[in-house]
């Protein structure tokens, strides 16, 4: 009970404050009073407004790829137009080389022939000057040959005539084997010192017999000397070393 004195008022208070509200909506809510407070129009006023069009958004990046498509097609152009250009050149540039080469390989090919027209022309006043030298010593040149001619004819018969003596020796010395057959053959080197006295023998071809081979070196080594010229020009020419051919029919040279 104290507690319904206690809040007595407050409690008063708050219902009407409630029902003050609850008027207070049900006097504004009456829809009968609105339709007789509404005032009809004879006419209606309409007004036609223009509004702008609204501006289209701008596509910075399609800008952006147009330019720099664009600047790829001026740069392409440029780069053709610049390669074009170079080999162009290059094809002048070949063509200029080809015509320095071929002029360099004309000069080259004068400058060898005035070298050989040059050369032909000195061999031609040499032969000139040698037929002239000819002539002029062609009558010496013909005694001297006739005279050399004789001198070795002369000489050609001494030395026949020692190398017969020699042969003829060594047939005398040479005591043929019992198994030389015909067909057999070998021949020997001899050297001698200037008083004609052997000093080597040598088998050059074998007969394939080393009886035959023996007997032909024995002929020769044993006639210890030999006759042979005393001009040591003959003796150097003819005799110094010389060869003999033993066969079972005859000794040949």
């Amino acid at each position: 009970m104290y507690a319904l004195r206690q809040y007595s008022i407050p409690l008063l208070l708050a219902v009407i404050m409630h029902v003050g509200a609850v008027w207070t909506l049900y006097r504004g809510w009456n829809p009968e009073k609105e339709l007789q407070n509404v005032v009809m129009p004879n006419a209606v006023v309409a007004r036609l407004l223009v509004l702008d069009a609204k501006q289209p958004k701008v596509d910075l990046a399609a800008i952006e790829r147009a330019k720099a498509a664009t600047a790829a097609k001026k740069a392409a152009q440029d780069k053709a137009a610049r390669d074009a250009a170079a080999k162009e050149k290059a094809a002048q540039d070949k063509a200029q080389l080809a015509l320095e080469e071929r002029a360099e390989k004309e000069k080259a090919a004068q400058d060898r022939r005035s070298q050989e027209n040059a050369r032909k022309e000195r061999e031609r006043l040499e032969r000139m000057a040698r037929l002239s030298d000819l002539a002029e010593s062609s009558m010496q040149d013909a005694i001297a040959l006739e005279n050399a001619e004789m001198q070795s004819g002369s000489e050609a018969a001494v030395v026949q005539s020692y190398h017969a003596a020699i042969y003829d020796l060594v047939r005398r010395n040479w005591s043929r084997p019992p198994s030389a057959r015909t067909g057999m053959s070998v021949r020997v080197q001899v050297e001698l010192i200037p008083t004609g006295e052997v000093i080597a023998v040598t088998i050059i071809d074998s007969s394939g017999s080393t009886a035959f081979d023996r007997s032909a070196e024995h002929a020769v080594r044993r006639a210890t000397r030999f006759d042979v010229p005393q001009e040591n020009k003959l003796f150097e020419a003819h005799f110094r070393r010389f060869y003999i051919l033993f066969q079972p029919e005859d000794l040949l040279r």
